[in-house]
C-alpha cells in the first residue's frame, strides 16, 4: 500500500502543481513506475475542474464562463506544463531538421506556430465544454475528468512504446513503463467513459467513440513526432496530452449530442 501510495505522489509532483513533495522520501519512486497512475492526475485536475464548472453554473453564469473557469483551473493546477509542450512542439515542427526542431522546441520563446496550435486547442476545448454544457453541465463536468484521465493514458502509453528523443530531459529522465503499466493506465482512464452508459446517452458511442478517437489522434501524432524526432520528450507527452483531451472532448460531444441517441 506504501509503494501504491509513493507512485501516486509521484505522478501528481511530476503532473501537477499540488504541494506534495514533502511526502515523497529522498529516493523518489522512478516516474516510469508511477505512469500507471498518470490517470489518477488526470482525476485530479478534472475534478477540480468539473467543480468550478458545476460552481459557476450553480452561480446563473453561462455555459461559455465556466467552460473557460474550468479549462483556467486546470492550466492553473498542471501550471500549464501540458500547454506549454504543445506549444514548444508545434514550433519544433518548423524545423528543418531533426536537431534544428530539438533545439526550437528547447527555445523557452514561443513562436508563431506554438500561438497558433494553442489558441486553436484552447478554443476548440472551450467550445466543446461551452456545447456539453448547454446539453447539461452534469455532462460537462464528467466530460472534464474523463478527457484528462484518458489523454493522460495515452502519457503512459507513449512512454513505454516510444524510446526518448534526446539523451537528456524528462522523456529521458522518466525511464521506460512496462506494457503492463501502460495497460493499467488505459483500463483505470476508461472508468468515467462507463457513467456515460448508466446515463443511457448514447451508451455504445460514448463507452467506444473516446478511446478510439484518444488514440486515434495521439497515435498520428506519435508517428509524427517518432519520424521528426526519433521519439518522445516532454514536449510530446505535452503534446500528446493536449491532442488526447481535444480528441476525446469532440467524441463526448458527438456521443451525447441529441442525435446521436
Amino acid at each position: 500500500m506504501a509503494r501504491l501510495w509513493l507512485q501516486a505522489v509521484t505522478a501528481l509532483v511530476w503532473l501537477t502543481r499540488l504541494p506534495l513533495g514533502r511526502f515523497l522520501p529522498q529516493s523518489p519512486v522512478p516516474l516510469s513506475q508511477a505512469a500507471w497512475v498518470f490517470p489518477v492526475a488526470g482525476l485530479a485536475v478534472g475534478t477540480a475542474a468539473a467543480a468550478v464548472l458545476l460552481l459557476a453554473d450553480a452561480l446563473g453564469l453561462s455555459a461559455a464562463i465556466a467552460a473557460i473557469l474550468a479549462i483556467g483551473v486546470q492550466v492553473w493546477l498542471t501550471g500549464g506544463l501540458h500547454e506549454d509542450g504543445l506549444a514548444d512542439y508545434a514550433d519544433g515542427c518548423g524545423g528543418a531538421t531533426r536537431a534544428r526542431s530539438l533545439e526550437i522546441m528547447r527555445d523557452s520563446r514561443i513562436g508563431s506556430y506554438g500561438v497558433l496550435a494553442l489558441s486553436l486547442v484552447l478554443g476548440l476545448r472551450a467550445a466543446c465544454l461551452t456545447q456539453l454544457g448547454g446539453l447539461s453541465p452534469i455532462l460537462a463536468a464528467i466530460s472534464l475528468i474523463a478527457a484528462a484521465m484518458l489523454s493522460r493514458a495515452g502519457m503512459s502509453a507513449a512512454l513505454a512504446l516510444m524510446p526518448p528523443a534526446r539523451e537528456d530531459g524528462l522523456g529521458r529522465a522518466a525511464g521506460r513503463p512496462s506494457g503492463k503499466a501502460a495497460a493499467s493506465a488505459v483500463v483505470l482512464s476508461i472508468i468515467p467513459l462507463f457513467i456515460f452508459t448508466i446515463s443511457e446517452i448514447a451508451p455504445f458511442a460514448a463507452a467506444v467513440f473516446p478511446p478510439l478517437a484518444c488514440l486515434g489522434a495521439q497515435a498520428l501524432l506519435a508517428r509524427q513526432a517518432h519520424r521528426r524526432l526519433g521519439g518522445q520528450t516532454g514536449d510530446v507527452l505535452g503534446a500528446l496530452q493536449q491532442t488526447g483531451e481535444l480528441a476525446t472532448l469532440l467524441a463526448l460531444l458527438v456521443a451525447a449530442s441529441p442525435h446521436a441517441a
